[in-house]
């Protein structure tokens, strides 16, 4: 069983500003909540034992957010509240499951990955990334389930409108597993229109072998300048590793720019 997850949450956030210049964009809140509890809550749903956050210092807001004890304390003293009692229990919770690595320079999602490795314990690790919501069903939960019956990585998956595929990491699909999931023969890093191979795109929730360690240190800069976990996704699919694309049933929300973020707000108000 799958018991141990990382989010990278070193990113600048520039799509969020001015938001995000004084909170991080993890913790705006989104209905009366910091996004980042939600993707805490699904992994803890999905059996998820150990959480590896990756941040810069320049996020250390974050990590102070799970260890402000002594504010919390000196609060319950006084007011005798039962809301900020649940809430600092939540908290403490939440705390117990989180280690911190650092990542100070913005160098891309696989120079995050790799940073965790020492803490990797076991086979296959999920890997959340917290601009992706997934909600009414927990994505996280169903590719665990899926890696276990097949031995293999997991990628999410949605449709997208074909305009839009230079925004995504896209997928090539080769045998049909069955209505929701398929092997992957490929995977490509913003593709132009011309150059995608399909209308699928890679979301924001992967079940990863420890095998990507070994292909994120040999891994050279791709665009930008930056080292992506898809290149080395890429890198393993052609020696043969299993991955599988699953098109999650759950419903799909983008917080990580002002319109996806205040969007996901009004939507999860209706739940």
């Amino acid at each position: 069983m799958i018991k141990q997850a990382i989010i990278p949450l070193a990113g600048l956030g520039t799509r969020l500003l001015p938001l995000s210049s004084v909170i991080p964009k993890e913790l705006l809140p989104i209905n009366g909540k910091p996004g980042l509890q939600y993707i805490l809550d699904e992994c803890i749903e999905a059996g998820i034992k150990e959480i590896i956050f990756i941040i810069s210092v320049k996020k250390k807001m974050i990590r102070d957010y799970f260890y402000n004890d002594k504010f919390y304390k000196d609060i319950i003293q006084t007011k005798k509240d039962i809301r900020i009692k649940k809430e600092y229990k939540k908290i403490r919770k939440y705390k117990k499951m989180i280690k911190f690595v650092y990542q100070n320079k913005p160098l891309g999602t696989g120079d995050a990955v790799i940073r965790t490795k020492r803490y990797i314990k076991d086979k296959y690790f999920l890997m959340l990334l917290p601009d992706d919501l997934i909600i009414n069903k927990n994505c996280s939960k169903s590719m665990i389930k899926l890696s276990k019956k097949y031995d293999s990585s997991i990628m999410a998956s949605m449709k997208i409108n074909k305009k839009d595929v230079s925004r995504w990491g896209i997928y090539e699909l080769s045998k049909k597993i069955d209505k929701n999931n398929s092997f992957i023969k490929s995977v490509i890093e913003k593709p132009s229109i011309k150059k995608a191979p399909s209308d699928r795109a890679v979301i924001g929730r992967y079940v990863l072998s420890k095998k990507i360690f070994s292909k994120l240190k040999k891994q050279k800069p791709g665009k930008g300048g930056e080292i992506h976990i898809t290149d080395a996704i890429q890198s393993l699919i052609k020696d043969n590793e299993k991955f599988i694309a699953h098109n999650f049933s759950g419903r799909y929300l983008d917080c990580g720019s002002m319109e996806g973020y205040i969007h996901s707000t009004r939507e999860i108000s209706k739940l």
